[in-house]
């Protein structure tokens, strides 16, 4: 059964580790790949990526990617968005850690977020506005 766009909304607000999907180019397939994202129902979905990374040279190149998630319990569901880019920036200590809260345990966080911003490189945020939304619910098969 299709979702409803407050369905839709609420879960992918929900922390599912996302796949994104980008356009590769001419005779390949999109690159995806696993990625953690943050989203707030009605708003636009952010991600950070290495700045000099293959996944952002793709994103800036299109001007668009798509992700998608996925549960299999309680009842099988997903949720695929896709759009274009509306921002990017360069990441920060704050966002890196509003994005490791949203899926690691409290007491992991901090460390993370001193490891990830020591050995990650520069990162970069992208924004994505929400244009094309599929969201099925499949119940439990």
């Amino acid at each position: 059964m299709a979702l409803t766009r407050e369905e839709r909304e609420a879960f992918l607000a929900e922390p599912h580790i996302a796949a994104l999907s980008v356009a590769e180019g001419e005779g390949r397939a999109p690159l995806t790949v696993p990625i953690w994202y943050q989203y707030a129902p009605g708003g636009d979905i952010w991600i950070m990526t290495g700045a000099d990374s293959r996944k952002a040279r793709l994103i800036r190149a299109a001007g668009r990617f798509t992700l998608m998630v996925d549960r299999l319990e309680p009842t099988i569901r997903y949720v695929s968005v896709e759009g274009p880019v509306t921002g990017t920036a360069p990441a920060t200590r704050a966002l890196l850690r509003e994005l490791a809260a949203r899926y690691l345990p409290p007491g992991k966080v901090d460390g993370y977020v001193e490891y990830a911003w020591r050995d990650h490189g520069e990162q970069v945020v992208f924004h994505l506005r929400p244009e094309h939304w599929i969201g099925t619910d499949l119940g439990s098969l």
